[in-house]
């Protein structure tokens, strides 16, 4: 099976990675048929666990490979990097600024974006989309850069990164649902929209891999524009989130540093 996968197109390939990210997902939703909430300390960890798989995949898989292939390409390392990282910030702060949006948590009057006239609970969800995207974009980045040739781009390193944000998309999905399900939605509608929250990652993965194979010279940018994008992800929402109940900072640090270890093992291992 794997060697049937290794023979397809950087494209065919983001698509079933983000396919399988997007899964990860709804299988963490479809816990609302089994339980109506999640424990607040679990899910403070949970939120912890994500924010260290995507800082770890932010520089392992993203901006130490995208420093490399600038580098291999004739273009100015740093430069590349600090172009190609504080643009992601700054096209998610665009997005979180003008996206409506409401984390969980929250009161209709803390919504973010434009004001709007829409439910509490597709606000919710799209808070989480908003958090996916880069994800998405970040898995299709690193399998299209493979199509360069260049020896700092490995399918074990896009693997990893595929199976680091799946690990981290399982807890996600549940902490959608869940507060829908508070909300007075069915169990049926919100585990539909809380797996609906991640279809934008195979969106976003086949977009950044035809990008990236189109247009080769800013394969590094990309890379490191994902990096930023996804550690705006971390700093914006994760670990304010994880962090609203003080009893649980140590708690939450812990898991951060799990999950940075598990993703810097699953890269080093594959990559």
């Amino acid at each position: 099976m794997l060697d049937s996968f290794l023979q397809l197109s950087p494209i065919t390939q983001a698509l079933l990675a983000t396919l399988f990210t997007w899964g990860v997902t709804a299988a963490g939703a479809a816990a609302v048929f089994v339980k109506n909430e999640i424990n607040p300390k679990h899910l403070d960890a949970t939120l912890g666990f994500a924010a260290g798989v995507m800082i770890a995949a932010s520089f392992w898989s993203l901006l130490s490979p995208g420093i490399e292939m600038a580098e291999q390409m004739g273009q100015i390392p740093w430069l590349t990097a600090v172009i190609g990282f504080l643009g992601g910030g700054v096209f998610m702060r665009l997005t979180d600024k003008f996206l409506p949006h409401l984390h969980p948590g929250l009161k209709m009057n803390q919504s973010e974006g434009v004001k709007t006239s829409w439910q509490r609970s597709t606000l919710l969800v799209l808070a989480i989309t908003l958090h996916n995207f880069p994800e998405g974009l970040a898995v299709g980045v690193a399998f299209g850069a493979i199509d360069a040739g260049l020896p700092s781009a490995n399918i074990g390193g896009a693997i990893a990164l595929a199976i680091g944000i799946g690990i981290q998309n399982f807890p996600e999905g549940t902490a959608v649902s869940m507060p829908l399900r508070r909300e007075g939605l069915s169990r049926g509608k919100s585990f539909m929209m809380g797996q609906a929250s991640g279809i934008v990652e195979p969106i976003a993965g086949v977009m950044g891999a035809m990008f990236v194979i189109v247009m080769q010279p800013i394969l590094p940018y990309a890379l490191c524009f994902a990096a930023g994008a996804m550690i705006f992800v971390v700093v914006e929402e994760l670990i304010p989130e994880s962090q609203r109940v003080q009893g649980n900072i140590d708690l939450v640090t812990m898991s951060t540093m799990i999950g940075f270890a598990v993703m810097m093992l699953l890269d080093v291992a594959l990559g």
